[in-house]
């Protein structure tokens, strides 16, 4: 018979459903001194608290705090597995989350002491350890078709959203080739990203239709959905914690439709993570990874450069 306890300790955290106003509305003056009304992006600080002890306060547009918070702890590597949380509680009539973990967080003292100012908006420093963790990271071997690359795209591009009725906002995206899967905006892109990870943990992998899922798709080792097989998407450039957020969830694809910058190329290259920018329309560079994209040059309507010359 098996142990109550043992089934508790595998349950997955219960997480509240805090809803806030996602914009609001304020009086402007346009170009003609007229005055109307535009909506802009809400943004308010969420503290949270582990275990009674407070731990960060993060700048965020409260679309969904529980999985933001979650996705927090497990990019900034506090806790392994989501099974050690028990909870998570939004409370935004004082602006707080706490979280109860099973048995608390080992260190939690000392590994958060050192703090990295980051380039990222809405969120503005790591813990340092994270940088000390590349070396621990290895990818799975993965593929993404040129075709899918442009679905992705267009995906992005037909996405009802926060930006396009009140812009000032990332968005981040999660795909399986070029199905997509959860898109997340916040005012920052590393909040999105953050989110994402934390509904990536809440969600059991779902099979492929007619049996077991292949391998490349197995299941995390906590049971969790795996990012072998995802392509993940934002609007923000590539930093290099972004790459490291991404490479953390276990998905060796990312998309912007902004650049990247130079540590951020070396920590993709380091990783062999395939790390696509300037993805709009039917343009885009690969940064690294080459391998990882299967080129279609035909759809691009351009001729493929001969070999042994730059593209």
């Amino acid at each position: 018979m098996k142990d109550a306890s043992d089934s508790t300790a595998h349950a997955l955290p219960r997480l509240t459903q805090a809803h806030a106003p996602l914009t609001h509305a304020v009086e402007v003056v346009n170009e003609r001194g007229e005055r109307e009304q535009v909506h802009i992006p809400a943004e308010r600080p969420l503290t949270v608290y582990v275990d009674k002890r407070e731990l960060v306060t993060l700048m965020t547009l409260g679309a969904l705090p529980e999985l933001l918070v979650l996705g927090y702890l497990r990019n900034q590597r506090l806790v392994q597995s989501v099974h050690d949380i028990e909870s998570i509680t939004v409370d935004w009539d004082v602006n707080a989350a706490a979280v109860k973990t099973r048995s608390g967080i080992d260190r939690i003292e000392e590994r958060t002491a050192a703090r990295v100012v980051t380039t990222g908006c809405g969120q503005g420093s790591v813990f340092g350890g994270l940088m000390d963790e590349v070396d621990r990271i290895a990818l799975p071997a993965a593929q993404l078709t040129q075709a899918q690359l442009y679905g992705i795209v267009n995906a992005i591009r037909l996405k009802e959203s926060t930006y396009k009725s009140a812009g000032s906002v990332h968005g981040c995206a999660l795909f399986r080739g070029d199905e997509l899967l959860t898109f997340v905006e916040d005012v920052g892109r590393h909040n999105a990203i953050d989110t994402i990870a934390g509904w990536m943990w809440m969600q059991a992998e779902a099979p492929t239709p007619g049996g077991a899922a292949p391998s490349a798709a197995a299941p995390s080792s906590d049971g969790t959905m795996s990012g072998a097989d995802k392509v993940f998407y934002t609007t923000g450039r590539l930093t290099s914690e972004m790459v490291i957020k991404s490479a953390q969830m276990g998905v060796p694809i990312v998309v912007s439709r902004s650049g990247m910058t130079q540590m951020g190329h070396a920590v993709a290259q380091q990783l062999g993570l395939c790390a696509i920018g300037r993805a709009t329309n039917r343009r885009f560079v690969c940064y690294s990874g080459a391998s990882r994209l299967l080129l279609q040059p035909e759809l691009a309507g351009v001729a493929a450069a001969p070999a042994g010359l730059p593209g």
